[in-house]
């Protein structure tokens, strides 16, 4: 009798292990699509790229290395114009109601994955409304000459020239591979729009539905080659409002709270059901100053702007000892970092006189672009911009603060419409050539990553010739020349480096902050 009784004793504990475990996180704005090509937001990366597709390689943040992911392996001729890349043998893509594939993936899925983006005679090409602005940027149509599927699981990459950033690059999420099959079907349907909207990709994850500001469904990926996620579901709980997110957290309605405000940091601290997640993050806030707008177009405006602001108080103020100043565009990690750079100390009686050197002696008006809820790299954007209007009125320059939705804030200034923007940048990787490519030269510009609008030949030739040695101690001289010219024109004021936090539940394991800002789901289980 008590043999008998034994499962129905154990029962009450072992009925949580046979339900399906749901991890939700709650995140503070909705992607602006999932076809992660056509945008730059980490936000669109973080719902995309890192749940649901796969590159060729992955930059391992603890290794500091590029490593393995759909390719086994591959080799680089020693001219460096040459990658032959192995890819992983059986690897499925997602099983949908939209979507059933006949085969598993394959060189031509990659080769399709590049060329859409780099041939403008490609079918695929007009169809992304918003262009491919990290291709754009990193200038990849006039680095990869062409690609050739030498056999299914063989796939070789010839470049124009050598570049060093190269196969870090492939690790970044625009970088994801798709299915050329899918995409034919939809070309056939005439839908291709639906590649934004019902993704397909071979990740840890399988897209399910999105409620723009509500939330996204994901079902776990049973046929994951590197293995079946820990749990069953995954939702993104789209929560603008940090406090609502711990809230939120408190009350186990999320596991996962990212982008917490300082003040919830020490929060989480006193609750003992609560973790602390963190690291030093490779990201860099500023505020962009648009050099195409007049009077903004002077060096002497941009610079009195970075001499009116006090770094200082904002620090103390939106990141409450959470980040350190920043300087240039570079964390101070990294390598080629000019660390003797003079930079912009609070003078406001300065700021005044290169005012009135630019003949703006009573000032001048503008405006004050910001997003509406926090982040990790504006944890407070009134303050922020409340504290920056406040400085400029100090010497003349009277700012408008516009609050405009995270979505067409990125959309507009991607346009240039903005004169002063919070924006932040986040490194793909370890490489320093991932903020200059994409933000300082004159095809990032035309791709509108360059929120600066600067485009000058000189700094250009700095950073293409940067790319084209892999010799560590001649880049980092001539990123350290960018730097300085990038300072000299006063392109950014410069804000802070961050310390990354996410707040989770004690019961979860396997989940890391990562210093990019990449998100990884895949080995995340709730105990």
């Amino acid at each position: 009798m008590r043999l008998a009784a034994l499962p129905l004793l154990l029962a009450p504990f072992l009925s949580p292990l046979a339900q399906a475990a749901t991890l939700s996180v709650c995140t503070e704005a909705s992607p602006e699509g999932f076809d992660v090509v056509q945008y730059n937001s980490l936000t669109t990366t973080n719902a995309s790229a890192d749940v649901l597709m796969n590159r060729l390689v992955e930059f391992d943040a603890n290794s500091g290395k590029v490593v393995p992911s759909l390719a086994d392996s591959w080799e680089v001729s020693a001219d460096g114009l040459t990658y032959v890349f192995k890819l992983h043998p059986k690897v499925k893509f997602h099983r949908t109601d939209y979507f059933n594939p006949s085969r598993e993936l394959s060189a031509e899925d990659v080769k399709f994955s590049f060329d859409r983006m780099l041939d403008p005679a490609h079918p695929w090409h007009k169809v992304a409304q918003s262009g491919f602005p990290h291709a754009q940027s990193l200038q990849l149509p006039s680095l990869i000459k062409k690609i050739d599927a030498l056999d299914p699981l063989t796939v070789r990459f010839t470049l124009d020239h050598a570049d060093s950033t190269f196969l870090a690059t492939l690790s970044m999420g625009f970088a994801s591979i798709y299915s050329a099959e899918y995409a034919d079907q939809l070309l056939k349907a005439g839908t291709p729009e639906k590649l934004n909207s019902q993704p397909i990709g071979s990740g840890p994850f399988i897209f399910g539905r999105f409620q723009k500001d509500a939330s996204i469904r994901y079902k776990a990926n049973r046929d994951y080659f590197a293995g079946k996620p820990a749990v069953d579901s995954l939702i993104f709980a789209i929560t603008p409002d940090a406090n609502v997110r711990l809230q939120k957290l408190r009350r186990n309605e999320c596991q996962i709270a990212l982008s917490p405000k300082p003040l919830d940091v020490h929060a989480a601290a006193e609750d003992p059901a609560l973790k602390i997640e963190k690291t030093a993050a490779f990201m860099t806030a500023f505020v962009a100053i648009n050099s195409q707008h007049p009077p903004l177009d002077k060096p002497e405006v941009r610079q009195a702007i970075n001499l009116a602001f006090d770094k200082d108080s904002y620090l103390k103020a939106v990141f409450e000892g959470t980040a350190e100043a920043a300087n240039g565009p570079y964390p101070p990690n990294t390598w080629s970092y000019a660390k003797d750079l003079p930079g912009y100390a609070h003078d406001p009686q300065k700021a005044r006189q290169l005012l009135a050197q630019a003949g703006l002696k009573n000032g001048f008006e503008t405006t004050i672009w910001t997003r509406p809820s926090g982040s990790l790299l504006n944890p407070n954007p009134s303050l922020g911009a409340q504290l920056l209007q406040a400085d400029l009125a100090q010497v003349g320059i009277q700012a408008e603060i516009r609050v405009i939705e995270w979505g067409e804030l990125i959309r507009r200034a991607k346009a240039g419409e903005h004169d002063l923007l919070f924006m932040g940048w986040a490194g793909d990787n370890g490489d320093p050539d991932n903020f200059l490519s994409p933000q300082f030269t004159c095809a990032a510009v035309k791709s509108g990553t360059n929120f600066a609008r600067y485009c000058d030949q000189n700094l250009d030739k700095l950073i293409t010739a940067g790319k084209t040695t892999s010799e560590q101690g001649v880049r980092s001289k001539l990123y350290q020349q960018a730097q300085a010219q990038i300072q000299q024109q006063a392109l950014w004021l410069p804000l802070a480096h961050p310390t990354a936090f996410a707040l989770t539940r004690k019961q979860i394991e396997g989940y890391q902050v990562s210093p990019f800002g990449r998100q990884d789901y895949s080995k995340v289980s709730v105990k």
